[in-house]
């Protein structure tokens, strides 16, 4: 089971703490721009990549638009993993990007 949050509460959070951030778009989107603190984690490699996650964290996830974040986040949860999708993805960020 998971959460989701709009990209407003998203954003207040972040300027709280520090909070894991997986970006699950493909390489090619996330070096085109993404959040300073994101880690790619591309939806069509997971299966391989997860287990270098830690289980005890929160993983907030998020895509181009939310599709993407949320069936990696029915994926994630169904392994034991902490994960809150952020809806909205990239396209409702308003902050910076590198």
């Amino acid at each position: 089971m998971y959460n989701s949050i709009g990209m407003a509460e998203f954003e207040q959070i972040i300027k709280q703490k520090q909070v894991s951030v997986l970006d699950v778009r493909e390489a090619e989107e996330f070096q085109n721009g993404h959040l300073p603190q994101a880690v790619n984690y591309p939806l069509s490699e997971l299966g391989i990549n997860e287990q270098t996650l830690p289980k005890q964290e929160k993983h907030y996830v998020l895509c181009q638009a939310g599709a993407r974040s949320e069936r990696a986040c029915q994926l994630l949860s169904s392994q034991g993993y902490q994960v809150i999708n952020v809806m909205g993805g990239m396209s409702a960020w308003r902050g910076a990007i590198e």
